[in-house]
C-alpha cells in the first residue's frame, strides 16, 4: 500500500519542482536585461508619446525590474515595424512592437504587403480606443464639415502612408459622405504633419483624437490662420473642443456604406498596441502582459499621463485577441467594399 502512494506522491512532487522552477525562472529572466520598446511612427506623434510615457514605469512592474529603451523604425505607416515584429524580431521576450492596428485590417483585405498573421502575435494590450477624426487650418477659410462639403476645391491632407488613420478616414469619407480630400502621403509621423500644415503644404488631416488633443496642441491653441480646427468626428466625447461635432456614422448613408465603415473602425477598439513576436515563450508574454496591465494603473503612471493630457482607456492583451479575430473575420461584402484600401501589387 505504502508503495502504491509513494508513485503518486513522488510524480506529484516532481510535477510541482518542475512547474516551480519554471516560474523562478521566468521570474528571474528579465533581472539585468534591457526589453526594446520600437515603435513604427516618428518622433512627437501619440504612438511615441504612448510607448514612451509606458516605457517610463513598466520596468518596475516587471519581476527583475528590466530596463526599457524605446526606438522608432518608420516608414509605411508603420508596416515597416510590423513586418519587422513578425519576420525579424527575436522571440525571446526582449522586442516589443508598436505599430498601427490598422495593419490587421489590412491583413483581412488581403493587401500581400502584409507580411504577418496577426492572430499569431503575443498580444500585451493597447492603452486607449482610437477616435478618428479631422482638423483642418484657419488658413483654409474653412470652419466646420458644412463648409468642407460646400467648397469646390480639393482639401489637400497630410498622410504617413497607406494603412493609416491619416490616409484612410479621408479616403472613405471622400466615398461615403461626398468630401473632396486629396492625400498627400510619405510624411513619418504626426510632427512633420502638423509643420506641413503649418508651412500650408497642406490643409488639414483626419486622424485619431486622443493623439490630436495631446500632440496637435500647440496648433489647437494657435491663433488666426495658424489655428487648428476639428470639424468631426467618431463618436461623441466628452472634451469641449469636439463635443458638439458631426459624428461620421450618423452622416454615413447605405447600409452596406455603413457596415463597411464600421468594419473598418472595429480596429480602433485597439489603438497604439503593444504585442511580442510570435514564437515568445509563454510564462514570458504573461509577465508582459501582467507588468503592462499593472502600469495602467500605477498612480505615478496615471497622473503623467493627465498631465500630458494622454488618454488612457486600457485594452487587455486577450480582449485584443478577441478584436484581432473578429477583424479577420470579415464579411465578403465588407471585404469588397473596402477593398480600395489595400495596396495592389504593381504590374
Amino acid at each position: 500500500m505504502k508503495a502504491k502512494l509513494w508513485l503518486p506522491l513522488t510524480l506529484a512532487g516532481l510535477v510541482s519542482l518542475v512547474t516551480g522552477s519554471a516560474q523562478v525562472s521566468a521570474d528571474d529572466f528579465y533581472k539585468g536585461k534591457t526589453i526594446r520598446f520600437v515603435v513604427g511612427l516618428a518622433p512627437g506623434g501619440g504612438y511615441d508619446l504612448s510607448a514612451r510615457t509606458v516605457g517610463r514605469h513598466i520596468g518596475k512592474h516587471i519581476p527583475g525590474n528590466p530596463t526599457i529603451i524605446v526606438e522608432n523604425m518608420t516608414g509605411a505607416g508603420s508596416l515597416i515595424a510590423a513586418n519587422y515584429t513578425y519576420n525579424s524580431a527575436k522571440s525571446d521576450g526582449l522586442f516589443v512592437g508598436i505599430w498601427n492596428s490598422a495593419m490587421v485590417l489590412r491583413q483581412a483585405l488581403g493587401d500581400k504587403a502584409m507580411r504577418f498573421d496577426a492572430r499569431k502575435f503575443g498580444w500585451l494590450g493597447a492603452p486607449t480606443v482610437g477616435t478618428p477624426h479631422c482638423s483642418i487650418m484657419a488658413h483654409t477659410g474653412l470652419k466646420s464639415l458644412k463648409d468642407v462639403l460646400a467648397t469646390s476645391r480639393e482639401i489637400k491632407v497630410g498622410s504617413t502612408g497607406p494603412g493609416s488613420t491619416y490616409d484612410d478616414t479621408p479616403k472613405i469619407l471622400n466615398r461615403t459622405i461626398g468630401t473632396k480630400f486629396k492625400v498627400v502621403s510619405g510624411y513619418e509621423g504626426s510632427g512633420p504633419i502638423y509643420v506641413a500644415m503649418r508651412r500650408k503644404e497642406v490643409d488639414g488631416g483626419c486622424w485619431g483624437w486622443e493623439s490630436a488633443r495631446t500632440t496637435a496642441r500647440a496648433l489647437l491653441d494657435g491663433k488666426g490662420d495658424e489655428k487648428l480646427i476639428p470639424f468631426l468626428i467618431h463618436r461623441p466625447q466628452p472634451d469641449p473642443e469636439v463635443k458638439n461635432l458631426p459624428i461620421i456614422p450618423e452622416l454615413i448613408k447605405g447600409e452596406d456604406n455603413l457596415s463597411a465603415y464600421n468594419t473598418w473602425v472595429g480596429t480602433f477598439e485597439f489603438q497604439r498596441p503593444f504585442m511580442v513576436p510570435p514564437g515568445t515563450p509563454k510564462e514570458r508574454l504573461q509577465l508582459l502582459r501582467k507588468g503592462f496591465a499593472d502600469t495602467m494603473t500605477d498612480p505615478e503612471f496615471v497622473a503623467e499621463t493627465k498631465k500630458s493630457k494622454l488618454q488612457i482607456t486600457y485594452v487587455s492583451g486577450e480582449e485584443v485577441d478577441k478584436y484581432v479575430d473578429k477583424v479577420l473575420s470579415i464579411t465578403p461584402k465588407a471585404k469588397e467594399l473596402l477593398d480600395f484600401l489595400a495596396t495592389k501589387p504593381k504590374k
